[in-house]
Parts: structure tokens; C-alpha cells; sequence
């Protein structure tokens, strides 16, 4: 095993590698600047995979993050950490459109035989059972419910992970790491250590510097705002996704999570914006017209990590011995990211992973 191991980064990919390294034994310091706008930290938490339009390797990996959560839950559990605000309280996909929830149904099924377990159980429904399970909802539309459904709020679940992690002797340092060709150093002063993962979400391109051309990952804006529905138990509400960029969340305090916008092109730009806004509640409301008199508690801005050709970024990086990455995670980052923090300790303590990409070598071509 790597003896010495820094990880820089701590939303999902930083914190599912501190710990998942943790567990295997290794001397771990998990490092993090706290600049705004980390994506974990605004994330909702949808756990729902099958019903995805995604295909190919984002899919396989969408679909094996999902059914390691009881894995997961378990690992945590025995470091005595128990609080990550998951639930399984099942998926509604909605539409108006009767051929859409056809097309659903027949990907559900497709899909079935390599995730039934994960899946569970799944029902056609009309509105007016849609809305005994999530009452706000418009009355025109139907429904495909997934047992299998999930979320998981980014910010406790990052905490578990990391709080894990220090009770297996792992060590946490609020600092600005950096890299060059000779190794680490955390505020200005040089680090030993064996590896570096450098899980530093959306940024992780600029501060790879020459070697970040294998991690070729721009910010996507997602504003998700967040609202309260007084003396109301939204414990057991399903997750609602229409088939587009727009969800619902439900959390256990009648809170809901509502979002997200999609913004590219705007740079390392935190601000909640007035179109922003906007948007998610015109899309909330249009699928949910029930939450009109829900109080807005605030809005949460995440720079989510996207990926050149859409799948994540995670293993060795070419001509850098003991350098590693994680990114790229996209929106799907609450998903994918415990499985790929475990797969990558894996690869650092020399393990053969066919579950990790390898990461392209730099382009001398790609503009930095």
C-alpha cells in the first residue's frame, strides 16, 4: 500500500478517496481551500440511474454508483458515522405525454436484468396516484415510479465521508494546495508524500498546470434553490424528474431541493443571478404548481465538473509518477463518486481496476 497519500479537494471525489484510502490503511491528509462554489456542497443528491437517457461507459458507471450505496452505508457504519441523510423513498419520472412514459417504461425494462435490485419495483401511475406520493404535483401530469429511487444531500454525505475518514487517522488540513513536476505543497511549503490525488472538481484543469490536458473539464453553472413547506412530512416523498434539467427533491424536514440551471460558458462565477432564480422556479412551479406558497429558504450555486467527452476523469495521469485524478463527475457526482473513490485507493495501492479509464496522456495541442 502507498504509504503517504494527499488528496486536494473535498467535495465527493476528494472526500469518498480520503476515506475509502483511510480504510486501506494509508497516511491521508485531505486538503481544501473552501473557495465557493463546490458542486457536493449544492448538489440535491437524485440517486436514479435507469431511467436515464445516458449510454455507454457514463451509463455503466451511473448504474454500478447507485448499487454501491448499501456497500457504502455499511463502511460507514462500522467507523460508527451513521448520519448521511440518505433515503430511499423511490422516483417519479413525470409527463403529460403518455408515448414519453411508454419510452420509459420499455428503458426500465431494458435495463432491468443488470440493476433489479437496485431498481426495484416499477409501476405505471396515473396523476392522481402520483400525487398521493408527491401532493404538489400538476394535475395533468403521469407518472413512472421506481422503488429503487434515491437522494442523499451532498453536504452531510461529504461530511460522513471526511468525518470517517479522521476516525480511521485520516487528517484534515483548510489550506490551498498546489502542484508541479516535483511533487505537493500545501500553502507555499513543500509536502511529502508517496501520491497525490488531485480531486479538485471543476478545478482540477488549472491546477494540474502542463499536466492538466488529461484533465480536460470546464465549470457548468447549477443554481438550486431551496424551499419549506411548513408542518408538512416530506420524509417519504419520491424524487421528481421531468425528463429535462429540472427535478425535485424532498427532504425530511419539508424541505425541498428544486433546481437546476445549467449554465456554461460563465467561468468560476458562484453568484445566484436573477435569470437563474427565475428559472428554477418557473420550472418548479410548472411541474409542481402545489409549492406556490412554499418559502423560499435560499438558493445554493454549485460549478459542476464536466467532462470534454462526458465521462469522468479518474485514474494515473501519463508521465506524472504518484499523481492521480478525479473529475468530471458532471451532475452525477453524488452517484458515481463513492464507487470511483474506492476503485481509485484501489489502483493507488497498485491493484488492477478495469473500473477506472486511463486517464489520456497530455496533448501538447490542447490549450490550457
Amino acid at each position: 500500500m502507498t504509504e503517504s497519500v494527499v488528496v486536494i479537494g473535498s467535495g465527493i471525489a476528494g472526500a469518498s478517496t480520503f476515506f475509502a484510502l483511510a480504510r486501506r490503511g494509508a497516511r491521508v491528509t485531505l486538503v481544501d481551500a473552501g473557495d465557493p462554489g463546490q458542486a457536493t456542497a449544492a448538489s440535491a443528491g437524485i440517486i436514479q440511474p435507469w431511467s436515464s437517457s445516458s449510454t455507454g461507459a457514463f451509463y455503466e458507471l451511473y448504474a454500478a454508483g447507485a448499487a454501491y450505496y448499501p456497500e457504502l452505508l455499511s463502511q460507514l457504519a462500522e467507523t460508527g458515522v451513521t448520519r448521511t441523510d440518505f433515503r430511499r423513498p423511490g422516483g417519479l419520472v413525470v409527463s403529460h405525454d403518455a408515448a414519453v412514459l411508454d419510452e420509459i417504461e420499455e428503458r426500465l425494462e431494458a435495463r432491468r436484468a443488470g440493476a433489479a435490485d437496485a431498481m426495484g419495483r416499477v409501476e405505471r401511475m396515473r396523476g392522481a396516484r402520483a400525487r398521493e406520493l408527491f401532493p404538489p404535483l400538476a394535475e395533468h401530469l403521469d407518472a413512472v415510479f421506481i422503488e429503487g429511487g434515491a437522494r442523499v444531500d451532498g453536504r452531510t454525505l461529504r461530511d460522513a465521508l471526511i468525518e470517517a475518514g479522521t476516525r480511521l487517522g485520516g487528517t484534515v488540513h483548510a489550506g490551498r494546495a498546489s502542484v508541479d513536476g516535483t511533487g505537493v505543497a500545501i500553502d507555499g511549503e513543500p509536502a511529502s508524500a508517496d501520491a497525490v490525488v488531485v480531486a479538485a472538481g471543476a478545478w482540477t484543469r488549472d491546477l494540474l498546470g502542463d499536466f492538466g490536458r488529461s484533465a480536460q473539464v470546464t465549470p457548468q453553472r447549477g443554481q438550486i434553490t431551496h424551499l419549506r413547506i411548513a408542518g408538512v412530512d416530506t420524509s417519504t416523498w419520491p424524487s421528481v424528474t421531468p425528463l429535462a434539467h429540472n427535478y425535485l427533491v424532498a427532504f425530511d424536514d419539508g424541505r425541498l431541493a428544486v433546481g437546476a440551471t445549467r449554465e456554461s460558458g460563465v467561468g468560476f462565477d458562484p453568484r445566484v443571478t436573477a435569470a437563474g432564480q427565475l428559472q428554477v422556479l418557473q420550472d418548479a412551479l410548472a411541474i409542481a404548481p402545489g409549492l406556490a406558497d412554499a418559502t423560499v429558504i435560499e438558493t445554493r450555486v454549485g460549478l459542476r465538473p464536466l467532462a470534454d467527452d462526458g465521462v469522468p476523469i479518474v485514474g494515473a495521469v501519463p508521465g506524472r509518477a504518484g499523481m492521480f485524478v478525479a473529475t468530471g463527475y458532471g451532475a452525477a457526482g453524488l452517484t458515481m463518486g463513492p464507487l470511483l473513490g474506492d476503485a481509485l485507493s484501489r489502483a493507488i495501492a497498485g491493484e488492477d481496476v478495469p473500473l477506472l479509464a486511463p486517464v489520456a496522456p497530455p496533448d501538447p495541442s490542447a490549450a490550457l
